[in-house]
């Protein structure tokens, strides 16, 4: 037996040997972890203090960065494919099939993360998620689930279409060249070119925002600053998009999910005939979370910061939510979480282990989290699983 000091002055002995199945989903630990590394720590440290569970990882993601591995960990075949990036260079991109089912993050092409240090508001482009798009296309799938955000672009999806075969021209007739800026200069836009594959094929845009196109709380405002735009190209990147959707479909513009990516999610929705559904949701069922659910004693989900956008469309929302209504608790993991307890309540989260429980300086967190992760995991195990009595001393 192995012996563990009790709070009331005895010791606690393990009886019997612990049969429970755990359900491990979190998200990625944004900058440090990803989700299969987060959920990899986690199941460590738990089967440390309940060797007999039986754990089974389920990386997620919402919709945007991550969502690609989450579908590869799941069982869908990754794909390498060389694309645009979002400065116009060729970058090591990839997609994900299986059977009849494409899934295309628009990150790995044109996300913010492969800009880099060389921001470019106004000439960043969406062309590699078209790429990734047409390749996906080539594989014969029937239906593409592209994972929208984390973008560097706020060209309206601009790029996208122009890979995938449209061509918007300015007054002279001359292709427009790659990025949001020069969209105030569009005077016609082609979609006849358009790959017509797509005709035939059900594209589904998962995105963890609902912003509009235009206005206040649209692409421009909103995301422009965080990809390096000052007010003065906050505005003319929201002209440019405005002209976009005047020649597109300006009824379209205040639908929900229209301003993610810099407003690919307009042309996904528009050009495209995409359906919008929530990241989140699409995730957990390229991963087949309804059907490992079932016999699980405990979910175990995370990311790396808990705040008030958690319960806006992020991951462990959605997962708390699944599990909620199958009646299975579910625990947290995070790097930090600043929710109230009535909030994770709401959400249906139990409880809480977050890395500054351990290590209060947030660096040291930043700087080796998997370690503390397994602490956690076994922290979790033996309040969650581990099967004990108390005996006197």
């Amino acid at each position: 037996d192995q012996a563990l000091a009790g709070r009331g002055g005895g010791t606690r002995r393990y009886v019997g040997p612990v049969s429970s199945r755990v359900l491990i989903a979190p998200d990625k630990f944004k900058g440090t972890l990803s989700a299969a590394a987060v959920a990899t720590h986690v199941s460590a440290g738990l089967r440390a203090a309940a060797p007999e569970a039986e754990t089974v990882a389920l990386p997620i993601a919402d919709g945007g960065e991550g969502t690609l591995d989450a579908a590869v960990a799941a069982g869908f075949r990754r794909l390498p494919v060389t694309a645009t990036g979002p400065n116009g260079r060729p970058v090591a991109a990839a997609i994900a099939a299986r059977g009849g089912t494409a899934v295309v993050e628009l990150a790995a092409a044109s996300g913010l993360a492969l800009a880099g240090d060389r921001l470019d508001p106004l000439g960043a482009t969406s062309r590699g998620a078209g790429e990734l798009i047409r390749a996906a296309l080539d594989t014969g799938a029937r239906e593409i689930v592209l994972g929208v955000g984390g973008s560097a672009c706020t060209d309206g999806g601009a790029g996208l279409l122009q890979a995938l075969g449209a061509r918007l021209l300015d007054r002279d007739g001359a292709d427009l060249p790659a990025g949001g800026g020069p969209l105030s200069e569009l005077a016609r836009v082609e979609l006849g070119g358009l790959d017509r594959r797509l005709a035939d094929t059900r594209v589904v845009s998962a995105s963890d925002v609902d912003n509009p196109l235009l206005g206040p709380h649209g692409a421009a405002a909103v995301y422009g600053p965080q990809k390096g735009a000052d007010a003065a190209t906050v505005e003319r990147l929201e002209a440019g998009l405005r002209r976009l959707a005047e020649l597109i479909d300006p009824s379209a513009v205040d639908a929900p999910g229209a301003g993610a990516a810099g407003g690919v999610g307009y042309a996904a929705l528009t050009a495209l005939g995409a359906i919008r559904r929530p990241g989140v949701a699409v995730v957990l069922e390229l991963v087949g979370f309804a059907d490992a659910l079932p016999g699980a004693e405990l979910v175990i989900t995370g990311e790396g910061r808990l705040d008030d956008q958690t319960g806006r469309g992020k991951a462990p929302a959605g997962v708390a939510a699944a599990a909620r209504a199958a009646g299975v608790p579910v625990v947290a993991v995070c790097g930090q979480c600043v929710l109230a307890a009535d909030a994770l309540a709401a959400l249906g989260i139990a409880a809480v282990h977050a890395l500054t429980d351990i290590e209060p300086e947030l660096s040291r967190c930043l700087a080796a989290p998997g370690p503390l992760l397994r602490r956690l995991g076994r922290r979790i195990g033996s309040r969650w699983l581990a099967k004990a009595v108390q005996s006197p001393q």
